[in-house]
């Protein structure tokens, strides 16, 4: 019988520093459901100066050499919260090469490399877990892989990523604009300097591949996503969508139908009907539409040093299980079917428009009859003037990406009505 399961941390940042607080805050029960503790063998740092009063509360032994950790025999297990794709990939294969099961927190690197990591550790028979990956605190890829593999997943919607929630949340709540959003979001530590991957839409992309491979097995990669972020939302877009009943949201859309997958990333307006309406702030959640459940939401922080060490930490125990148990060793998740897109042209979405005319005049009836005229439904309207101008807001029935852009020009042509933006809507 095991006297430890023995870990060789790398990375001693924000997530790092959280996973021997955790360790420590709820050590006995580990050691209840596993029969034996969690050591902390060794960390990787950079500089071992600057983190030195933080590995002495703890009592860790800190190291420069990645190889005092991958070929230690007795580690079992090598955790990267390093971040990156270079240096921590080919740590990870020298890990999973020497026999050694490996969790990360890494959802770049699991995104673009994945496929091959995964195949590197069947091949020595090893586990690669990554739950922390996505939605830091939330359990989402364990309840996909278990909880609901008996169930058929025809739609998934995620608020996942905490610094645009943020920033959105921000500019309804206290009417700021996107600039001032994102510089308050930068001074509390939601947004980096340089926050392109998170308001381009680019990290929740990479977390739409890896739950895209969860919900439905289909591999997928950045080009196969539609990719909009929210540096164009404003705050007078966000007031308007207010006044029709719906939050804008950046969120992952996948959605599925007997044709194949069509999955995105972009901002959505969100009935307050919706319960992914109520997801403020950094917080994050995920929606699932299944024909077994029909509808769930999982709901917590997706980042943060606690909430990502304690996925990261549940992942450990798992492992640590499946050792006692001496269980055949099996991957995060075994689901795997061919890869479907749909034709991006055909995918239908109810909308939000925004028009202006430069009339303070109203054209309600003539805006009502040139979209039953295109056949397209009209579920509300409102107007307003301002500054000898009127704003129109309507929510359409289903239209496809050709449609609004049909209706872009035609109205503009015969009414003399410009489309401000436009939406989809959940």
């Amino acid at each position: 019988m095991r006297e430890y399961l023995t870990i060789g941390i790398l990375g001693l940042g924000t997530v790092g520093a959280g996973i021997p607080l955790i360790l420590e805050e709820n050590k006995k029960k580990m050691e209840t459901i596993l029969g034996m503790p969690i050591k902390i063998k060794k960390v990787f740092v950079r500089n071992i100066e600057a983190k030195q009063n933080l590995a002495q509360i703890y009592g860790i032994e800190l190291t420069t050499s990645l190889e005092e950790i991958v070929n230690d025999e007795s580690i079992d297990v090598v955790v990267e919260v390093m971040g990156g794709t270079t240096f921590a990939k080919e740590a990870i294969e020298q890990a999973l090469r020497n026999k050694k099961h490996v969790v990360t927190a890494n959802k770049d690197l699991i995104a673009q490399y994945g496929e091959e990591l995964v195949l590197l550790a069947k091949e020595n028979q090893v586990y690669l877990y990554y739950e922390a990956a996505v939605a830091g605190g939330i359990p989402i890829l364990r309840t996909l892989a278990t909880s609901l593999a008996s169930d058929d997943i025809t739609g998934l919607y995620g608020i996942i990523n905490g610094t645009t929630n943020f920033m959105l949340s921000q500019m309804a709540e206290q009417e700021l604009s996107y600039e001032k959003a994102l510089g308050k979001a930068q001074k509390l530590g939601f947004a980096e300097s340089d926050p392109t991957n998170d308001v381009e839409g680019i990290d929740a992309a990479y977390k739409m591949i890896i739950l895209t491979k969860f919900a439905l097995g289909m591999s997928l990669s950045l080009e196969d996503i539609s990719i909009q972020g929210i540096s164009d939302v404003t705050l007078e877009e966000i007031k308007l969508a207010d006044k029709l009943g719906y939050k804008i949201k950046l969120l992952g859309a996948l959605k599925r139908d007997e044709v194949g997958v069509d999955v995105e990333v972009c901002p959505i307006g969100v009935s307050n009907n919706h319960p992914l309406s109520t997801v403020e702030n950094e917080m994050n959640a995920i929606f699932v539409e299944s024909t077994g459940i029909g509808e769930s939401m999982f709901y917590g922080p997706g980042a943060g040093a606690k909430p990502t060490a304690t996925s990261v930490v549940s992942d450990l125990v798992t492992i640590g299980k499946n050792l006692k148990n001496q269980a055949k060793v099996s991957q995060f998740n075994e689901l795997s079917v061919e890869k479907k897109l749909v034709d991006k042209s055909q995918v239908v979405s109810k909308r939000m428009l925004f028009l202006q005319s430069k009339s303070e005049e109203s054209q309600l009836k003539s805006i009502q009859l040139f979209f039953e005229k295109e056949g397209i439904e009209i579920r509300k309207v409102t107007g307003q003037v301002e500054n000898s101008t009127t704003i129109y807001s309507i929510i359409t029935d289903e239209m496809t990406d050709f449609s609004i852009k049909n209706c872009q020009d035609k109205i503009s042509e015969e009414l003399s009505i410009n489309v401000l933006s436009h939406y989809k809507v959940l």
